[in-house]
């Protein structure tokens, strides 16, 4: 485990010992593992992480973790097709642990046969295998589920509408249609949405181009959300601030002190 070179020169037997100790080890140790043997023996590795992901008496966090490993060599084996049929299964499971695991490890670009079992778990009893959901369609990598998302950001529950925004902006060859999305979220009533919106909104949209909203946020009744504008506002260069320095400058009475540091700060720059 402490030698690449030792493990790739004696593959014959290493990987069979470290399968071995993936059965035995715990922790982060047993994450190491997962690690290595995923980068470098994904044909041999596949079903022993399945294993993991569907053991019930695994931990929590290990049992996430090779969900993503699966979810990043599915796609690099010869014949994915009996783990995919598996997990598929795995996804109607009344267990809602295992419902949330499966549904996360399908999620990998091109695996279209996925993509309406992903769609069904949107609506899943359990957020979190709702928001698994969210994850696995946004790692399809197909614009065509642009709008199912955008569905379930009008009618899905709070959490469900924060990992939608979180997601909206990797759709990258619908970018002006999710700077709308994100425009319209900063007017929302929720301040956790709020902020979400501002922080992604710099993914899609240059700041210059929207300094009326950046300015807007500064007046937010959320001190986190008057922060992240004003320093989103601070990174801008040449003649953006000098337009701005008397709000900035207003900014330094803020009744928040971390609002109060950051425009002095800028200020001085400037």
């Amino acid at each position: 485990m402490e030698s690449v070179e030792t493990f790739l020169d004696g593959r014959g037997h290493s990987v069979p010992l470290l399968l071995k100790a993936l059965r035995l080890c715990e922790g982060d140790f047993k994450r190491e593992i997962m690690l290595l043997l995923g980068s470098f023996a994904k044909e041999d590795v596949a079903w022993p992480l399945y294993e993991i992901l569907s053991d019930p008496c695994e931990d929590e966090g290990i049992r996430n973790q090779a969900a993503i490993q699966l979810s990043l060599i599915c796609p690099c084996l010869k014949e994915p097709q009996a783990i995919l049929d598996r997990l598929l299964e795995d996804m109607a499971s009344p267990d809602p642990e295992l419902r949330l695991h499966a549904t996360f490890a399908v999620g990998w670009k091109g695996n279209v046969q996925a993509a309406i079992p992903i769609i069904e778990r949107l609506y899943d009893t359990d957020l979190r295998v709702q928001q698994a959901a969210v994850n696995a369609l946004a790692n399809l990598e197909d614009d065509r589920i642009l709008n199912m998302l955008l569905e379930r950001l009008e009618h899905g529950p709070l959490p469900q509408k924060r990992c939608i925004l979180m997601n909206l902006w990797r759709f990258q060859s619908k970018r002006e249609e999710v700077t709308a999305v994100y425009l319209r979220y900063l007017g929302h009533e929720d301040p956790d949405l709020r902020l979400e919106a501002l922080a992604l909104l710099a993914h899609v949209a240059e700041v210059r181009d929207h300094l009326f909203v950046y300015r807007r946020c500064l007046r937010d009744s959320d001190e986190r959300i008057r922060l992240l504008a004003l320093r989103r506002l601070g990174e801008e260069e040449g003649g953006v601030l000098d337009g701005l320095r008397g709000e900035i400058e207003g900014m330094v009475q803020d009744r928040d002190m971390s609002v109060k540091r950051a425009a002095l700060e800028i200020l001085k720059r400037a």
